[in-house]
C-alpha cells in the first residue's frame, strides 16, 4: 500500500529525520531527503544508502526542483533547531526559520504534492500559569526565537491555506528523547541519562517546570497514521503529538531515570535558564487517529 507513497524529508538527516527515514522505509514508504548537513556527512555514508540524502540546501530552489517532482508528501524538519542555536545565531535563524521557510512554502505550491506535514513544537505554549493541560486551541506564548519562528510559520500556513496549492497538517511535537543515528544530548531525558551513565552529577535548573516527552519512534508512528488516513476532514488540522501520561516535571523525570538506572545524583541550580512550563493535552490525536 505504502510503496507508491513518495515522501521527501526536508532536513532529513537530523536527530528526528534519520529515525523517520528508517522507520518509514520499513513501513514501505519511498523516502528521500534533502539536507545541507551542517553537522557533517560521515554518519550517513556509514548508516544509509547513498541515494537517501542529497546534500542540498532547501533554499537553493534550482537544485531542489528535481527532488520535488513526483513527490506525494513533504515532511518539513529543516532549520536551525532548538533554543540554544537560534539564540546564538539570531540573524541566520530569522533568514532560515522565518523568511526562508515562507519562501520555500510559496515555491512548494508549484508542485503537485498531496500534503505537507509541518513539524512544529509544543514549546509554542511557552509559559503557562494554567493548571489545565493545553490543547491545540490554547493561546500560544512562545519564549524563544525558535518557538516564535514556529508560531510565525503556523500563522502563515493557516492564513494562506486556500492559496498554497496543497493541504497540510501542523504537528506540535513534544520534547523528544531516545536513540538516533544523529544523536543529540542537549535534550532533557537524553542529557540526564548520559550524565548518570557516566557518573556525572546532574545539574538541574527550573526543576519544577513541566513539559511533555515523546520517543522519536513514536513521532514516526504518528506520521504514519496521518499519511495512512484518507479522511479529507483532517486537512489543515493541528495536532499535539505525544501522550498525556508523559507530562512530567523535570525533577520527577530525573528521579524516574535515577530509579530505572539504579544510580545517579543531582544538584539543583538556583539560576533560571528555561522558563518554559506547560502540560499538554493529547486527546485530539488519540481520538482522531487512535494514536
Amino acid at each position: 500500500i505504502n510503496k507508491n507513497k513518495k515522501i521527501l524529508l526536508v532536513g532529513g538527516t537530523g536527530y528526528i529525520g534519520t529515525v523517520l527515514y528508517t522507520s518509514l522505509t520499513k513501513k514501505g514508504y519511498n523516502v528521500k531527503s534533502i539536507d545541507n548537513q551542517i553537522y557533517g556527512q560521515n554518519i550517513f555514508n556509514k548508516n544509509f544508502k547513498t541515494n537517501y540524502n542529497k546534500h542540498k540546501n532547501f533554499l537553493n530552489f534550482k537544485s531542489i526542483e528535481i527532488d520535488l517532482k513526483k513527490i506525494d508528501y513533504v515532511i518539513f524538519l529543516a532549520g536551525l533547531v532548538g533554543d540554544p542555536i537560534t539564540a546564538k545565531y539570531p540573524k541566520e535563524s530569522n533568514l532560515v526559520n522565518d523568511k526562508g521557510t515562507i519562501k520555500f512554502l510559496k515555491f512548494l505550491g508549484k508542485f503537485k504534492i498531496k500534503k505537507l506535514l509541518y513539524i512544529s513544537t509544543c514549546s509554542n505554549y511557552g509559559l503557562s500559569n494554567s493548571k489545565k493541560k493545553l490543547n491545540e486551541k490554547s493561546p500560544l506564548k512562545p519564549l524563544s526565537l525558535y518557538a516564535k519562528s514556529k508560531v510565525d510559520i503556523e500563522k502563515y500556513l493557516i492564513k494562506n491555506k486556500k492559496k498554497l496549492g496543497f493541504s497540510f497538517n501542523i504537528l506540535r511535537f513534544s520534547t523528544a528523547f531516545g536513540y538516533s543515528p544523529r544523536m543529540r544530548f542537549d535534550l532533557t531525558i537524553n542529557q540526564f541519562t548520559k550524565d548518570i551513565f557516566f557518573n556525572k552529577k546532574v545539574l538541574i535548573y527550573d526543576p519544577d517546570t513541566w513539559r511533555p516527552y515523546c520517543h522519536v519512534l513514536d513521532f514516526s508512528r504518528a506520521i504514519d497514521k496521518i499519511l495512512f488516513n484518507k479522511n479529507k476532514q483532517l486537512d489543515f488540522e493541528i495536532f499535539n503529538v505525544g501522550n498525556d501520561k508523559n507530562n512530567y516535571s523535570k525533577i520527577a523525570m530525573l528521579k524516574l531515570i535515577i530509579k530505572v538506572m539504579g544510580k545517579g545524583s543531582y544538584k539543583i541550580l538556583k539560576d533560571s535558564k528555561d522558563k518554559r512550563n506547560y502540560k499538554v493535552d493529547f486527546s485530539k490525536i488519540k481520538k482522531t487517529l487512535n494514536f
